[in-house]
């Protein structure tokens, strides 16, 4: 069992946008989710931020959130299959925004606001095979100042993160794991993953739980034991006001609750 580097305060107390403060803004500009422009909005507003993590040329860690290029690019083509000459001149969403990398990501933000990185399964079944993604992701963080935090739906991708990164808290994104979304995950494992057995083996410090499993028992235990938890995604104030009666704090999108 690995001791827990724990979660910095600010992530408790400031709401955190998911995928960056997203959609049209006041102007009318679309603000593409996981851009460096949804980061600067969160920034401007005094939230949080959460970002998706994918491999992409070179291994490079990508702020990313589907493992295809097609619903943000418009372009055919699995993002870790994509060369970097073709990744440069992809723009998300019609925009001028390109694919950031985390280096870029990680510059803008600057330890301005919590940011809370989710690094996305590799292995397809949420096992051990998770590549040298985590390695990368430590590496990329190497000298990053200021309140970060890393999570994954893998366990085996945050211990591999964490034999990396030792002194970055990690945490565990949960849920229900139910079969329709989880098919290729062998039913003993979803149900090990919907338990969050994995908690203590990986020194997760952390959970983020889906809002519609929050009335589980165990993530009841581990809130009683004093582990924050957090709950992904809110999408109103009457979600969020349900919510807080068990979570910490929220991911949210589509409102703007109180910073």
């Amino acid at each position: 069992m690995l001791s827990a580097s724990p979660l910095d305060a600010s992530f408790l107390t400031t709401p955190i946008t998911h995928r960056g403060l997203h959609g049209v803004a006041e102007d009318g500009r679309v603000v593409p989710e996981n851009s460096l422009a949804a980061a600067q909005a969160a920034i401007d507003a005094g939230y949080g931020i959460e970002c998706d993590i994918q491999p992409g040329p070179d291994g490079v860690s990508l702020v990313f959130h589907d493992y295809q290029l097609t619903r943000l690019t418009g372009q055919p083509g699995f993002v870790a299959a994509t060369d970097a000459a073709t990744l440069s001149t992809l723009r998300l969403m019609g925009t001028d925004e390109p694919v950031p990398t985390l280096a870029q990501f990680l510059d803008l933000v600057a330890g301005r606001v919590p940011l809370l990185i989710e690094i996305k399964d590799q292995d397809g079944a949420c096992g051990p095979n998770v590549g040298a993604l985590p390695a990368r992701v430590a590496e990329a963080l190497k000298g990053y100042a200021g309140p970060v935090a890393v999570m994954s739906f893998n366990p085996h991708m945050i211990a591999a993160f964490r034999e990396a990164a030792p002194a970055i808290p990690v945490g565990l994104t949960t849920c229900a794991f139910p079969e329709a979304d989880w098919a290729r995950v062998p039913p003993e494992r979803r149900a090990a993953l919907a338990g969050i057995a994995d908690f203590d083996s990986v020194g997760a410090a952390f959970i983020s739980h889906d809002k519609a499993d929050l009335a589980n028992p165990r993530v009841d235990a581990l809130r009683a034991g004093g582990v924050p938890v957090l709950c992904w995604t809110i999408r109103s104030a009457a979600e969020e006001g349900a919510a807080r009666r068990i979570a910490q704090n929220i991911t949210f999108e589509g409102y703007r609750p109180a910073p």
